[in-house]
């Protein structure tokens, strides 16, 4: 099963607002051994999100979407993922009882009687009206939920506010409601060396020769051109199955030392 992520939002591509939740998913799936696959960022464009949504949803991936789930004329993630699904969008029952504690809530902290009747508060309501289907992920921080369908592929998309203070602890709900199972099963471990003054076209013929040899791992390198404190030199390295990495992490430092180029030895 492979995870993936998507940014939703024209604030993000017009730069007005720096993008947080890759660095932050990042985190939250390798704390329980997993890893993210991809990432798209998406601007506010319903035809992209529709046509995006269409594919990931075939695929099979488990996907996280961030943004908007809101209910005002830049919000399009709701209506396109039902568009994607080629389902009605529809009053959520759950949903709408979560919005209408919210609005309470927020009527008894500010003092003023409950009208559910309201205009703005018949509005809100928009926020509870998912995909036919869809089930919602409580959100802990105002009780505005999100939502999560199936997609055709067989994976699951869990739609969350673009607001961190609320995505986060959602994401990490469904995390630990639904994918514990999936947790550290499988082992993962990094080693690598830095290549003083070697070109990468140099070392390929044993990155391919490795990773040929050891399936259960991926090499990788990574160039710097260095600055005032460092040499321009190149992070090589193995990653993946414990014991395969040992083997391939010797050959590879063997394969160094044949065409003799400069790296520390490790301890």
């Amino acid at each position: 099963m492979a995870f993936g992520l998507i940014i939703i939002g024209d604030e993000i591509l017009s730069g007005k607002r720096v993008d947080k939740h890759f660095s932050t998913v990042v985190q939250l799936l390798a704390a329980r051994g997993l890893q993210l696959a991809w990432a798209e960022l998406l601007g506010d464009d319903p035809a992209r999100i529709t046509a995006t949504l269409k594919r990931t949803l075939a695929s099979g991936d488990t996907v996280f979407s961030c943004g908007g789930i809101g209910a005002t004329p830049d919000d399009h993630t709701r209506q396109c993922a039902a568009a994607a699904l080629g389902v009605e969008l529809v009053q959520n029952p759950e949903a709408k009882l979560k919005i209408e504690e919210r609005i309470r809530d927020s009527a008894l902290e500010a003092g003023k009687p409950v009208n559910l009747s309201a205009a703005d508060n018949i509005h809100r309501l928009k926020m509870g009206e998912f995909p036919q289907g869809a089930q919602i992920i409580e959100n802990p921080y105002n009780k505005i939920p999100g939502f999560t369908i199936q997609g055709s592929g067989g994976g699951k998309h869990h739609f969350v506010p673009g607001f961190p203070v609320m995505a986060w602890p959602m994401i990490e709900a469904v995390l630990d409601s639904q994918y514990a199972h999936l947790f550290n099963m499988n082992a993962r471990v990094e080693k690598s060396v830095l290549v003083y003054e070697t070109a990468e076209s140099t070392i390929t013929p044993l990155m391919e020769e490795i990773e040929a040899r050891y399936p259960l791992i991926k090499m990788f390198s990574l160039p710097s051109v260095g600055d005032a404190q460092t040499r321009r030199h190149i992070e090589l390295g193995v990653k993946g199955d414990p014991e395969q990495v040992e083997a391939a992490f010797a050959v590879m430092l063997a394969g160094l030392d044949k065409f003799g180029a400069e790296y520390p030895r490790p301890a």
